[in-house]
């Protein structure tokens, strides 16, 4: 049995007497660790940085510069790893199947939890996730290739800059869907009715125009296979944090590991705009 049918499973018997988001919550908790793609299916997923509090002013800003790549959807108080918002029980050290722990811009450690690093000055904060509007996709009929191949989703590093602050500066990174030309339109469509999860795809088809060298060879997550008539669809992503990390050679930052979100229990359908 994979890792992901594992985790489906567990959640599914805990989801007789918890909300999903909470299921999901306490099986990764647990130390399960694998994909959150369509997991906890109505559940708002996050992104997570978690950054010293004397950086946490300029990536709060760099955020409110780049909303397409980092969506605000939550945000702890310095020290604490409680989200009300987000979850009344939720522990932002131990809630995400895996974590990538930096220093100097370099992963240093991929834990199941971060207990043994978390300090009294981290502040947390967590983005909107494209896997938010996946459950609208699926829901107008739209197929999802991550999902049907049970991998992660395949993410690139891309030469659009994002606006700096402070130290925060780099490479805005894209999570990348096939569709059908006509498909295509509709994800358009679909995903700009959520702007606060990243909403309408920043770029279609010619991933070399956006310094994409090789669509089967993704910086993070998994490749998928794209068909002779579909075109790859880009959505800004909120593993951008991770590539500005590593740029600004920050000493000490936490991430989720790509593909590992943070399961809330907002409603998706709460984020739509309509």
């Amino acid at each position: 049995m994979t890792s992901l049918a594992k985790t489906e499973r567990l959640i599914d018997q805990a989801a007789a007497d918890l909300s999903p988001g909470v299921a999901a919550r306490h099986a990764y908790r647990a130390g399960m660790a694998a994909s959150t793609a369509g997991v906890a299916n109505g559940c708002v997923q996050g992104n997570l940085a978690i950054l010293p509090e004397k950086l946490a002013g300029a990536f709060h800003r760099f955020c409110q510069l780049n909303p397409k790549p980092c969506p605000i959807i939550g945000m702890s108080d310095v020290g604490n790893p409680r989200i009300p918002s987000l979850g009344l029980d939720l522990d932002i050290r131990t809630d995400v199947p895996r974590y990538r722990v930096w220093r100097d811009g370099e992963v240093v450690d991929e834990p199941t939890d971060i207990m043994s690093y978390w300090r009294d000055d981290l502040v947390a904060f967590v983005l909107g996730c494209s896997f938010s509007f996946e459950e609208a996709l699926l829901d107008e009929g739209l197929p999802i290739r991550h999902i049907e191949h049970k991998v992660r989703v395949p993410m690139f590093r891309t030469n659009i800059a994002c606006s700096p602050s402070g130290p925060f500066a780099g490479p805005m990174v894209v999570s990348m869907r096939p569709f059908k030309p006509a498909d295509a339109i509709r994800a358009v469509q679909i995903t700009s009715r959520f702007p606060s999860v990243h909403g309408a795809p920043v770029h279609l088809g010619l991933p070399g125009s956006i310094g994409i060298a090789d669509i089967t060879k993704p910086d993070y997550g998994d490749p998928v296979p794209v068909a002779a008539d579909e075109i790859p669809v880009f959505w800004a992503c909120g593993v951008t944090p991770q590539a500005v990390i590593s740029a600004a050679k920050l000493p000490f930052a936490i991430t989720h590991a790509p593909g590992l979100m943070l399961v809330t229990d907002l409603k998706n359908k709460q984020l739509a705009v309509l």
